[in-house]
Protein backbone atom coordinates (compact mmCIF):
# COMPACT_ATOMS: atom_id res chain seq x y z
CA UNK A 1 0.00 0.00 0.00
CA UNK A 2 1.48 3.34 -1.38
CA UNK A 3 1.34 6.22 1.19
CA UNK A 4 1.54 8.83 -1.87
CA UNK A 5 -0.62 11.97 -0.92
CA UNK A 6 -3.33 11.81 -2.92
CA UNK A 7 -4.04 14.73 -5.94
CA UNK A 8 -7.48 15.68 -5.12
CA UNK A 9 -7.17 18.64 -7.99
CA UNK A 10 -6.42 16.53 -10.62
CA UNK A 11 -8.94 13.80 -9.71
CA UNK A 12 -11.67 16.79 -9.88
CA UNK A 13 -10.47 18.09 -13.05
CA UNK A 14 -10.76 14.29 -14.72
CA UNK A 15 -14.09 13.46 -13.02
CA UNK A 16 -15.07 17.47 -14.67
CA UNK A 17 -13.75 16.09 -17.71
CA UNK A 18 -15.00 13.08 -18.03
CA UNK A 19 -18.64 14.30 -16.88
CA UNK A 20 -18.64 17.09 -19.48
CA UNK A 21 -17.38 14.42 -22.64
CA UNK A 22 -20.09 12.24 -21.23
CA UNK A 23 -22.69 15.34 -21.64
CA UNK A 24 -21.79 15.70 -24.76
CA UNK A 25 -21.72 12.41 -25.83
CA UNK A 26 -25.26 11.86 -24.30
CA UNK A 27 -26.26 14.98 -26.69
CA UNK A 28 -24.95 14.33 -29.72
CA UNK A 29 -27.10 10.48 -29.67
CA UNK A 30 -29.79 12.50 -28.04
CA UNK A 31 -30.82 15.38 -30.81
CA UNK A 32 -31.15 12.39 -33.64
CA UNK A 33 -33.22 10.16 -31.99
CA UNK A 34 -35.41 13.01 -30.29
CA UNK A 35 -35.36 14.04 -34.22
CA UNK A 36 -36.36 10.80 -35.29
CA UNK A 37 -40.15 11.04 -33.27
CA UNK A 38 -40.85 13.80 -36.16
CA UNK A 39 -42.17 12.48 -39.31
CA UNK A 40 -40.59 12.83 -42.26
CA UNK A 41 -40.99 14.51 -45.29
CA UNK A 42 -42.41 11.91 -47.17
CA UNK A 43 -45.30 11.03 -44.11
CA UNK A 44 -46.08 15.29 -44.21
CA UNK A 45 -46.28 14.78 -47.76
CA UNK A 46 -48.81 11.65 -47.56
CA UNK A 47 -51.29 13.89 -45.28
CA UNK A 48 -51.05 16.67 -47.20
CA UNK A 49 -54.43 17.62 -48.98
CA UNK A 50 -54.66 16.33 -52.31
CA UNK A 51 -55.87 18.63 -55.27
CA UNK A 52 -58.12 16.96 -58.07
CA UNK A 53 -58.61 18.00 -61.40
CA UNK A 54 -62.23 16.55 -62.35
CA UNK A 55 -62.10 18.38 -65.78
CA UNK A 56 -61.69 15.25 -67.80
CA UNK A 57 -63.96 12.87 -65.89
CA UNK A 58 -66.54 11.18 -68.16
CA UNK A 59 -69.55 10.40 -66.59
CA UNK A 60 -69.66 7.20 -65.21
CA UNK A 61 -65.77 6.89 -64.58
CA UNK A 62 -63.88 6.32 -61.64
CA UNK A 63 -60.26 7.80 -60.90
CA UNK A 64 -57.88 7.06 -57.86
CA UNK A 65 -56.22 9.09 -55.93
CA UNK A 66 -54.03 8.60 -53.04
CA UNK A 67 -54.15 10.74 -49.93
CA UNK A 68 -52.80 9.43 -46.44
CA UNK A 69 -51.33 5.91 -48.04
CA UNK A 70 -55.14 5.25 -48.60
CA UNK A 71 -56.86 4.92 -51.98
CA UNK A 72 -59.29 7.66 -52.41
CA UNK A 73 -62.53 7.63 -55.09
CA UNK A 74 -63.67 9.97 -57.11
CA UNK A 75 -66.40 8.97 -59.35
CA UNK A 76 -68.22 11.14 -61.90
CA UNK A 77 -71.94 9.81 -61.30
CA UNK A 78 -74.62 10.44 -64.14
CA UNK A 79 -78.28 11.55 -63.53
CA UNK A 80 -79.70 7.79 -64.10
CA UNK A 81 -77.31 6.78 -61.22
CA UNK A 82 -78.49 9.65 -58.88
CA UNK A 83 -81.81 9.28 -59.32
CA UNK A 84 -81.56 5.33 -58.39
CA UNK A 85 -80.18 6.76 -55.28
CA UNK A 86 -83.55 7.26 -53.63
CA UNK A 87 -84.96 3.80 -54.68
CA UNK A 88 -83.09 1.34 -53.21
CA UNK A 89 -83.40 2.80 -49.63
CA UNK A 90 -85.09 -0.13 -47.98
CA UNK A 91 -82.04 -2.24 -49.09
CA UNK A 92 -79.32 -0.33 -47.30
CA UNK A 93 -78.01 -0.71 -43.63
CA UNK A 94 -77.77 3.36 -42.74
CA UNK A 95 -79.86 4.91 -45.96
CA UNK A 96 -79.39 8.72 -44.57
CA UNK A 97 -76.34 8.13 -43.69
CA UNK A 98 -76.93 8.80 -39.33
CA UNK A 99 -73.38 7.24 -39.03
CA UNK A 100 -70.71 9.24 -38.68
CA UNK A 101 -68.73 8.38 -41.55
CA UNK A 102 -68.67 11.42 -43.74
CA UNK A 103 -68.32 15.01 -42.64
CA UNK A 104 -71.73 16.73 -42.14
CA UNK A 105 -72.12 18.46 -45.57
CA UNK A 106 -71.88 15.07 -47.47
CA UNK A 107 -74.65 13.34 -44.98
CA UNK A 108 -78.23 12.00 -46.86
CA UNK A 109 -78.31 9.77 -49.83
CA UNK A 110 -76.17 11.27 -52.49
CA UNK A 111 -73.44 11.61 -48.97
CA UNK A 112 -71.42 14.86 -51.30
CA UNK A 113 -71.59 18.25 -51.87
CA UNK A 114 -72.27 18.08 -55.47
CA UNK A 115 -74.70 15.25 -56.31
CA UNK A 116 -72.62 14.29 -59.57
CA UNK A 117 -69.43 13.56 -57.99
CA UNK A 118 -68.74 11.02 -55.07
CA UNK A 119 -66.07 11.03 -53.31
CA UNK A 120 -65.16 8.36 -50.38
CA UNK A 121 -61.91 6.37 -48.99
CA UNK A 122 -62.18 3.07 -51.16
CA UNK A 123 -61.33 1.08 -48.59
CA UNK A 124 -64.27 -1.85 -46.93
CA UNK A 125 -65.74 -0.93 -43.66
CA UNK A 126 -65.38 -4.56 -42.89
CA UNK A 127 -61.59 -5.60 -42.99
CA UNK A 128 -60.29 -2.87 -44.82
CA UNK A 129 -60.00 -4.44 -48.36
CA UNK A 130 -60.79 -2.44 -51.62
CA UNK A 131 -63.81 -3.13 -53.30
CA UNK A 132 -64.21 -3.18 -56.51
CA UNK A 133 -66.32 -0.83 -58.93
CA UNK A 134 -68.78 -2.20 -61.03
CA UNK A 135 -70.46 0.21 -63.40
CA UNK A 136 -72.45 -1.88 -65.55
CA UNK A 137 -72.65 -5.25 -63.65
CA UNK A 138 -73.44 -4.56 -60.26
CA UNK A 139 -77.03 -6.04 -60.82
CA UNK A 140 -75.26 -9.62 -60.42
CA UNK A 141 -74.62 -8.64 -56.92
CA UNK A 142 -77.94 -6.71 -56.32
CA UNK A 143 -80.83 -7.38 -58.59
CA UNK A 144 -82.43 -4.30 -60.21
CA UNK A 145 -79.38 -2.11 -59.31
CA UNK A 146 -76.62 -1.58 -62.22
CA UNK A 147 -74.24 0.14 -60.93
CA UNK A 148 -72.06 -0.04 -57.11
CA UNK A 149 -69.36 -1.20 -55.68
CA UNK A 150 -68.21 -5.05 -54.53
CA UNK A 151 -65.93 -6.22 -51.78
CA UNK A 152 -64.40 -9.26 -53.86
CA UNK A 153 -62.66 -10.19 -49.88
CA UNK A 154 -66.21 -10.79 -48.08
CA UNK A 155 -69.08 -10.02 -50.59
CA UNK A 156 -69.68 -6.57 -48.77
CA UNK A 157 -71.98 -4.69 -51.25
CA UNK A 158 -72.22 -0.58 -51.49
CA UNK A 159 -73.99 1.63 -53.88
CA UNK A 160 -73.02 4.48 -55.44
CA UNK A 161 -72.84 6.78 -52.75
CA UNK A 162 -70.99 4.14 -50.64
CA UNK A 163 -73.60 3.12 -48.36
CA UNK A 164 -73.40 -0.17 -47.37
CA UNK A 165 -76.26 -3.13 -48.57
CA UNK A 166 -77.94 -4.73 -45.46
CA UNK A 167 -77.23 -8.46 -44.93
CA UNK A 168 -73.52 -8.08 -45.43
CA UNK A 169 -70.35 -8.40 -43.35
CA UNK A 170 -69.39 -4.78 -43.61
CA UNK A 171 -70.95 -2.92 -40.26
CA UNK A 172 -70.88 0.98 -41.96
CA UNK A 173 -71.04 2.79 -45.26
CA UNK A 174 -67.65 3.79 -46.98
CA UNK A 175 -65.97 6.75 -45.26
CA UNK A 176 -66.17 10.37 -47.22
CA UNK A 177 -63.11 12.23 -46.73
CA UNK A 178 -63.58 15.91 -45.86
CA UNK A 179 -63.18 17.89 -49.10
CA UNK A 180 -64.57 21.00 -50.50
CA UNK A 181 -64.40 22.59 -54.49
CA UNK A 182 -62.16 25.18 -55.23
CA UNK A 183 -63.67 25.90 -58.62
CA UNK A 184 -66.34 23.76 -61.05
CA UNK A 185 -63.46 21.51 -61.89
CA UNK A 186 -61.17 21.57 -58.67
CA UNK A 187 -61.76 19.56 -55.44
CA UNK A 188 -59.29 19.44 -52.65
CA UNK A 189 -59.02 16.56 -50.76
CA UNK A 190 -57.93 16.48 -46.72
CA UNK A 191 -59.45 20.28 -46.00
CA UNK A 192 -62.75 21.50 -45.49
CA UNK A 193 -63.30 25.09 -47.22
CA UNK A 194 -61.96 28.04 -45.45
CA UNK A 195 -59.79 25.21 -43.51
CA UNK A 196 -55.41 25.71 -43.75
CA UNK A 197 -53.07 22.92 -44.44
Amino acid sequence: MSNAPVDTGRRKFLTATTAVVGGVGAAAVAVPFIKSWNPSAKAKAAGAPVEVDLSKVEPGQLIRVEWRGKPVWVVRRTQEIIDQLTTINDQLRDPSSQEPQQPAYAAGEERSIKPEYFIAVGLCTHLGCSPTYLPDSFGEQVEGVKSGFFCPCHGSKFDMAGRVFAGVPAPLNLVVPKHHYVNDTTVIIGLDEGESA
